[in-house]
């Protein structure tokens, strides 16, 4: 690092990409975006005029052995993530990467390994883990709001897989894994934060809108779910069900609602965003009657606006310490950072319990994933 400057290869030119990465990157001192790479030189151009970033590429092996960078993102699809995780952290770059981080749960293993063992930084950005309702109800269950907590319930509803086309996110071979992967790793990881471990699983994966049998290319592919329920079981001795679902019909400005409850010995939680105007927390511990709204503290929020739940996100993202601009401080501090890449790992591992509790019918244990 020059000047404790962090000078950063970008990796894939998607929406978000553009929406969140770059714009959190453009407006942190200690970062730069040296180098963007995709695979349409005309697409890296244009975003790299865009952004002011002086290097395109489109080989990333060739931006890595560059030797100007400290770190990279990737923002690509999931099929690609191993290979360039693993280049980067073998060239000594500190690594934030997309979820899920890999197709398997051996490749996730490898990355967290070689990451732990090079001692770089990495993020793995669990996006709705940063929000303040989130970040609320985490830090109301460890004060010991619920006491021991019993049960959780979380539901994940939104729309993109409603059409019948084909979606790269819903075929084996590029995503690895398909709804309970792309949003399933979201509340998975959100449920382990809240109550801990999950030690065993049970899932149903859906496959509501028919898809066609070729993909862009003409070839054949393995059509993945759009929809999957999980019942989980924690290592503290209480259950949750998790509901993730692609195909809901979901009128917000965002096009998906999340819904969560959870209960426990002293009392009982429920946080519901709308993704409009509403992000809500309400509670009430024994005795004290029905749920009512618990404000989200101050200290919470921040400086993020409030009026609307979009608004709140792109502040938590492009102005706010959390995600890629918590990455460059943990980079230039040298503090530990969370989510890392074990924790993508992890919940790798819950995503291929998952995928194997429904192609065999049957309860799974996660100890027993090992590849």
């Amino acid at each position: 690092m020059n000047d404790n400057v962090v000078s950063v290869g970008m990796v894939g030119t998607s929406w978000w990409a553009d929406a969140m990465h770059l714009p959190a990157l453009a407006s942190h001192a200690g970062a730069r975006t040296a180098a963007i790479c995709g695979r349409n030189r005309d697409n890296a151009r244009a975003m790299a005029q865009a952004w002011r970033i002086p290097q395109v590429y489109t080989d990333y092996a060739a931006m890595i052995d560059s030797g100007g960078l400290d770190a990279i993102v990737i923002s690509t699809p999931n099929d690609s993530h191993y290979a360039i995780a693993v280049k980067a952290l073998d060239a000594g770059l500190h690594v934030l990467c997309e979820k899920p981080i890999a197709l398997s749960y051996r490749q996730a293993r490898e990355m967290a390994a070689l990451a732990n063992a090079k001692g770089l930084t990495t993020l793995v950005p669990f996006t709705y883990s940063f929000m303040p309702t989130a970040r609320y109800l985490k830090e109301l269950i460890a004060g010991g709001y619920l006491g021991a907590p019993y049960h959780l319930n979380m539901r994940y509803y939104t729309g993109y897989a409603r059409g019948g086309d084909y979606i790269w996110r819903l075929d084996r071979k590029v995503a690895g894994a398909g709804v309970v992967g792309d949003l399933g790793s979201h509340f998975l990881y959100l449920a382990e934060w809240f109550f801990g471990e999950i030690s065993a699983l049970t899932c149903r994966l859906g496959y509501s809108v028919p898809r066609p049998a070729l993909d862009p290319t003409g070839a054949p592919y393995d059509v993945l779910d759009d929809s999957c329920m999980l019942t989980v079981e924690f290592g503290s001795g209480a259950l949750g069900m998790i509901h993730c679902t692609a195909v809901c019909y979901e009128d917000s400005p965002f096009g998906q609602t999340h819904h969560m409850e959870f209960h426990g010995a002293e009392g009982t939680l429920y946080s519901y965003t709308d993704w409009d105007k509403t992000q809500q927390v309400k509670g009430a511990r024994l005795g004290e009657g029905m749920p009512r709204p618990l404000p989200i503290p101050a200290h919470i929020w921040g400086a993020a606006r409030r009026d609307t739940v979009h608004n709140t996100y792109r502040d938590m993202f492009r102005s706010e310490d959390f995600m890629i601009r918590g990455f460059i401080n943990s980079i230039l501090s040298g503090r530990p950072l969370k989510p890392d890449m074990a924790d993508g790992a992890r919940i790798q591992r819950l995503i291929s319990a998952a995928q194997l509790s429904h192609d065999s019918g049957r309860r799974v244990a996660i100890d027993a994933i090992t590849e």
